[in-house]
């Protein structure tokens, strides 16, 4: 039997832009991970490689965390079809990734009829920005991404790693 086409979830059958309606669906587990990168200028890793991470404005990575997790508790305020959701664990975690470059990985979890892909990739990329606005003092060359979804669970389909 041949698979039905993919169709884009959230247009109306006129075509127009709508949220989906997750009513019918069963309240389930579910949780998502997502990563973002932020690579400096050689010259300005090795600087904040010797200042702990530290900047003038605070700690860096403390400071993206927070930022990361209160963006992931407002994902629905930012991206207009997103449903509100209640944010049952989120973890984000940031590290070296060789000499130059920071991994942001953010997993989220919820038990609700809707997953949280949306809430992982904007914690990992406002935790990114947040990375980037203490640094881009130090230089406007700063890159952020890619950022990707690693992986997710619940719902009708499982995809990556968690």
């Amino acid at each position: 039997m041949k698979k039905p086409a993919k169709t884009l979830t959230h247009i109306d059958p006129k075509g127009r832009p709508a949220m989906v309606d997750v009513s019918a669906k069963e309240t389930t587990k579910r949780e998502a991970h997502a990563q973002c990168r932020v690579r400096f200028p050689a010259d300005v890793a090795r600087q904040l490689r010797v200042s702990g991470l530290k900047s003038a404005k605070g700690g860096i990575v403390e400071t993206a965390i927070v930022a990361g997790t209160m963006a992931v508790k407002r994902t629905h305020e930012l991206i207009p079809f997103c449903h509100p959701l209640p944010i049952d664990g989120c973890r984000i975690a940031i590290e070296w990734d060789g000499e130059s470059s920071l991994r942001i990985d953010c997993a989220v979890k919820t038990t609700h009829r809707t997953g949280v892909e949306m809430e992982a990739l904007t914690g990992a990329t406002v935790a990114a920005l947040t990375v980037y606005d203490m640094c881009k003092a130090l230089s406007h060359r700063i890159v952020l991404g890619p950022a990707k979804l690693l992986g997710k669970r619940g719902g009708k389909h499982d995809f990556g790693a968690m």
